[in-house]
């Protein structure tokens, strides 16, 4: 028998979590089932459990969690190329909260020897998101981007994939972070009043692309102001500022499908190589996932936040 977490109502994690017996069953055609060994951890899942993207009292009690890394230890048929034994990435899961998961081949992806499995826990929901980003923003060489957030774990992998793509990068990011920001290779710059004007002096060619993984109205307003068409303004985070034209991303257009999907085989690869760099904040037993869960939503260390079974 399996134990994962659900919540079983919405609210606080420390009153609503609940460790319970899961029973995993045998896999069908085109599953497996993944003994988990780390567990990435996201706002999302926090926001999820608070109810702040939904009430549905039929989704209760809820599974948590959408990204492990883990060791197959069944197979159904029509499972290639996975064998038992084999070092793997879940994203995306059902309830990664947990000891074990059943999982669609599909979203089951094998784990180089040199990406480390807390490393790749953390690694598939933000690098997928950056890369929507990137992608719809169509970031090239000629582009001065600027990125809001630089040194989160979905702006700091943003700046990376921008930079890769030839392109003048400035990045957002607080004082204890410029330096991060300017090892990935974008010129940072403090947010806070006078960031406007700030990012102008910076480059004498103008702002052509945004890519907003803050979502303040601060940071819109200051891209808008930036940029000759909101059109080029895209956010994973500002879906309250649609009606000013910017571009939200967030996985559910067949676009933003197709770019999430085409970007995981190369942020593994690039993972894997150190040449896309990522940090891990925190690691906590899964026992403690509810203590994590509240840590998660104050200020914390750079990095992910990362569960061990």
């Amino acid at each position: 028998m399996a134990k994962r977490f659900v919540a079983t109502a919405y609210g606080d994690p420390a009153d609503v979590l609940e460790y319970v017996d899961h029973e995993i069953p045998a896999p069908l055609p085109g599953q497996v089932v993944v003994q988990t060994r780390a567990i990435g951890m996201n706002p999302v899942d926090v926001k999820s459990v608070r109810g702040q993207t939904g009430t549905d009292e039929s989704k209760l009690p809820l599974a948590i969690g959408y990204e492990l890394a883990g060791t197959v230890t069944a197979v159904g048929d029509l499972a290639d190329p996975f064998a038992v034994g084999d070092e793997v990435i879940v994203y995306r899961a059902h309830g990664a909260y947990a000891d074990s998961v059943l999982a669609n081949v599909r979203a089951v992806h094998p784990r180089p020897a040199e990406l480390d499995v807390e490393r790749a826990a953390g690694l598939l929901l933000v690098g997928v998101t950056a890369a929507d980003a990137v992608r719809t923003a169509d970031v090239t060489e000629s582009d001065v981007v600027l990125v809001h957030g630089g040194s989160g774990a979905v702006g700091s992998i943003a700046v990376q994939l921008a930079v890769t793509a030839g392109a003048t990068v400035i990045a957002t990011a607080g004082p204890a972070n410029q330096e991060h920001v300017r090892a990935l290779g974008a010129t940072p710059v403090p947010y806070g009043d006078g960031l406007l004007e700030r990012i102008a002096a910076l480059t004498p060619a103008p702002v052509t692309a945004v890519i907003d993984t803050v979502g303040n109205d601060d940071a819109i307003d200051t891209s808008l102001a930036l940029v000759d068409n909101p059109g080029k303004v895209v956010s994973v985070a500002a879906f309250g500022r649609a009606a000013d034209g910017i571009v939200l991303v967030n996985g559910s257009t067949p676009e933003s499908r197709r770019h999430r999907a085409a970007a995981v085989e190369g942020l593994i690869a690039d993972a894997a190589a150190g040449t896309l760099l990522t940090e891990v904040a925190a690691t906590f037993p899964l026992t403690d996932a509810a203590t994590a869960l509240t840590e998660l939503e104050h200020a914390h260390p750079r990095g992910k936040f990362i569960l061990l079974p």
